[in-house]
């Protein structure tokens, strides 16, 4: 995920021209629930003429009607690699067995498109979860003072737990890491005395044949590594070597 940006969230068409008047600067736009779910043309297209990324929030869609909401998208000219789903609940505060997260995955998989979750849990556990899984975009509300009247201010965390959670999801980015397998340069001071080396198990004389009795595997992992373990084996010792003594072939 990228820097946390400002976003804003347009209604009618009037609504998104006064707010992208006074919001010059915002580079995203956010599109309601219910919007989603009535796919009207008319505002999508209103949403589409900014030319911005769009990120389409689906809180009581199905499958099929977000699939109709990006058809619409990209007929009006949004192409789909600018388009960010975010599968989400519309009760507040969401119960933990009804955010599906894996259907943040199956929008992604149908469709092709970046997804995010818009989280509305009491807690902060599953927005770290969604980033885990591949969210891109998150969105949660925010609230001074959780005892506040109205339904958003309970499914909202104060500055410090959302403070908690933003560090959380930084350090789940940097835990992903880039995929591919390798030892980590924090590691790499570990790998002389973890990894292990074919050694003497007994004396062995020049001439004599490594075999499974006279070869062990020990630390350090400084000569040969036991993945050569059948290259050695039938070979002849080319010298002496020493209980324990590192095998060259």
């Amino acid at each position: 995920m990228d820097s946390p940006r400002l976003t804003k969230t347009g209604h009618p068409p009037r609504g998104i021209e006064a707010k992208a008047r006074i919001t010059a600067r915002v580079l995203q736009r956010k599109r309601a629930e219910y919007e989603a779910l009535k796919a009207e043309i008319a505002r999508l297209d209103a949403e589409v003429r900014f030319g911005k990324p769009l990120i389409l929030s689906t809180g009581m869609a199905t499958l099929g009607e977000i699939e109709a909401a990006i058809d619409v998208l990209e007929t009006a000219g949004t192409p789909r690699e600018r388009i960010t789903v975010l599968p989400c609940n519309t009760e507040y505060p969401t119960p933990m067995q009804d955010v599906n997260l894996r259907a943040m995955l199956a929008i992604r998989d149908a469709f092709g498109v970046a997804v995010g979750y818009s989280d509305h849990t009491a807690g902060i556990e599953v927005p770290i979860a969604a980033v885990a899984l591949g969210a891109t975009v998150i969105e949660k509300h925010l609230t001074l003072d959780r005892n506040l009247p109205g339904p958003d201010h309970k499914a909202s965390p104060e500055p410090g737990e959302f403070a908690a959670m933003v560090r959380a999801i930084r350090n789940i980015e940097l835990a992903l890491g880039d995929g591919i397998k390798r030892p980590s340069p924090s590691e790499a001071k570990n790998e002389p005395i973890a990894r292990k080396s074919i050694v003497a198990a007994v004396p062995i004389r020049s001439g004599d044949a490594f075999t499974a009795d006279n070869l062990a595997v020990k630390r350090p992992g400084t000569g040969l590594s036991p993945m050569r373990w059948d290259e050695v084996v039938g070979h002849g010792a080319r010298r002496d070597f020493d209980n324990d003594e590192l095998i060259e072939v």
